[in-house]
């Protein structure tokens, strides 16, 4: 509007001035041409900063660590390290291990760990403050002196939560997150966070940048070596100080004796959605654990689940593409977009009538595909998406009828992996059709490891088509082959609130799976 504004004012008794026309498009598109490049220069002088911030904490942790090794020379760090969260614990509670020597510990473990892959975005220096605190108070919270990382996304007073974008790296959070706090309270002590995917694309948290989405919540569960340390994790956090913090918590403490429970369960299973088969080793991993459990007393019933196809692109892929992409495109603006993000973003710059007209032409083809750019275009009107969100609650009841008909405890299933070959997971965004599912359902699940990758697999692998033999089906094929020796996980799900029954059968998966009866 104001290039318009400037030409008017050289149009004198309706002629138009060419050359002094010509010289004012030259110095807008100089001018543009400038700005973007000063734009750039911004991004890199941002992140060079946070770089630098980052290396300045990890020279500090590790200054920290080696004047603690000086000091106390004699640390079995191999032993430390090596203790599961419940017997770490107990040592701490009793006294036997100083909180001090448990925290250098582990920093000097994460710098060697984020040296080798990067998987730390910044030591949190507060926590020999926090160290400090929780060894002058007589009550020991159940996480008393436990190193804790959390992810960049969850806010920690005076640090970024960044979600891997640069228009995050200007504002500091002014006060913990409600999770944060209450680790704390329980005597945890956060030290590190660790890198997430640009823009939380994949595996959605607290801190998002596309806020605002309820018909497909985004939920937080811990990461930990053994299901112990998650029931323990579960104990700590369920207490009376998360629900005053946050009132949308059901003030409902853990139930132990559903967790302890060794009553038989009645277990649905299935090892393929129908929509994106996995790879041959995941379906193993179903089938010998189901196996296993027969042979340990529960009972196994098939489970089907309904309509995954429809779930996965007219529910999921609709509610995070209501607006057809365009504010989460809005979140790169002035930033560098990570190559593994590309596919998803390009989709998103396509036209809306254009994204219709090609899934128009591809869905011969390519039906996967054709769904998939469908569901980008979004949606048109407020009555289409109430309507949406009415489709998620009657799919959600149609789902429970069938668990409930079945008279279901728990369900088996697989998750998408082995772990990719790197620079593949941007490509393969239906592939999460597994786990998708309970975050549309927002039923509590977790993920056991059982087995690894075997040559069996791999010679398997050869032979795998998908359902589809299209372009997703050949790269899913490309991102796991040469996994032999990674580890091959389970899915264990229960009904919403039953997070103490979950993590009992994850119990019971793990517990069968280290007897070698998983093979």
């Amino acid at each position: 509007m104001m290039i318009q504004q400037q030409l008017s004012q050289l149009l004198p008794e309706g002629k138009v001035n060419t050359s002094a026309a010509l010289t004012l498009l030259g110095s807008s598109v100089a001018a543009l041409v400038v700005w973007k490049w000063l734009g750039k220069k911004m991004i890199q002088k941002k992140m060079e900063e946070a770089r630098r911030t980052r290396d300045e904490g990890m020279k500090k942790m590790a200054k920290a660590v080696q004047q603690f090794r000086e000091q106390v020379p004699s640390v079995q760090t191999d032993a430390i390290l090596s203790l599961p969260l419940l017997e770490l614990t107990r040592r701490l509670q009793e006294g036997s291990l100083s909180p001090r020597t448990v925290l250098y510990t582990y920093l000097e473990k994460a710098l060697e760990v984020t040296q080798q892959t990067n998987c730390l975005r910044h030591f949190i220096p507060e926590c020999e403050e926090q160290l400090q605190e929780i060894e002058g108070h007589k009550e020991k919270g159940l996480l008393y002196g436990i190193p804790v990382s959390i992810k960049d996304h969850i806010g920690h007073k005076g640090h970024l939560a960044t979600c891997g974008l640069v228009q995050c790296l200007g504002t500091l959070m002014d006060e913990d997150s409600v999770l944060v706090k209450v680790l704390k309270r329980q005597g945890a002590i956060p030290f590190a966070m660790t890198n997430v995917p640009q823009s939380l694309f994949s595996l959605s948290g607290v801190t998002g940048p596309v806020n605002g989405i309820l018909a497909v919540p985004c939920a937080l569960g811990p990461m930990a070596r053994d299901v112990d340390s998650l029931a323990l994790c579960m104990k700590a956090l369920l207490c009376q100080d998360m629900f005053q913090l946050d009132p949308t918590v059901p003030p409902i403490p853990f139930n132990e004796e559903v967790y302890s429970s060794s009553t038989p369960l009645r277990v649905g299973y299935y090892d393929t959605d129908g929509y994106f088969p996995l790879p041959p080793c995941m379906r193993r991993a179903v089938k010998k654990t189901r196996r296993a459990l027969q042979a340990a007393g529960h009972q196994l019933v098939p489970f089907s689940p309904p309509r995954i196809p429809y779930v996965m692109t007219e529910l999921f892929l609709k509610t995070f593409f209501a607006d057809g992409g365009r504010t989460w495109l809005d979140v790169f603006t002035g930033n560098i977009v990570d190559p593994g993000l590309k596919p998803q973003v390009n989709f998103c710059k396509i036209p809306r009538l254009v994204k219709k007209l090609l899934a128009l032409l591809l869905k011969p083809l390519f039906p996967r595909l054709a769904e998939y750019l469908s569901a980008m275009a979004g949606m048109r009107s407020v009555k289409e998406m109430w309507n949406h969100h009415h489709q998620i609650q009657m799919y959600r009841s149609q789902f429970i009828s069938q668990w409930k008909e079945l008279q279901l405890d728990v369900v088996l299933c697989p998750v998408l992996g082995p772990a990719f070959t790197t620079g593949y997971p941007g490509n393969l965004l239906t592939a999460i059709s597994s786990t998708m599912l309970y975050n549309v359902l927002n039923f509590p699940a977790g993920v056991v490891p059982v087995s690894t990758v075997t040559e069996a697999d791999e010679e398997e692998l050869k032979l795998y088509k998908g359902c589809c033999d299209d372009p997703w089906d050949r790269t899913l094929k490309q991102a796991v082959s040469g996994a032999v020796g990674l580890p091959v996980a389970v899915q264990c799900v229960a009904l919403p609130w039953q997070e103490e029954l979950c993590l009992r059968f994850m119990k019971e998966v793990e517990t069968l799976s280290r007897d070698k009866r998983v093979a």
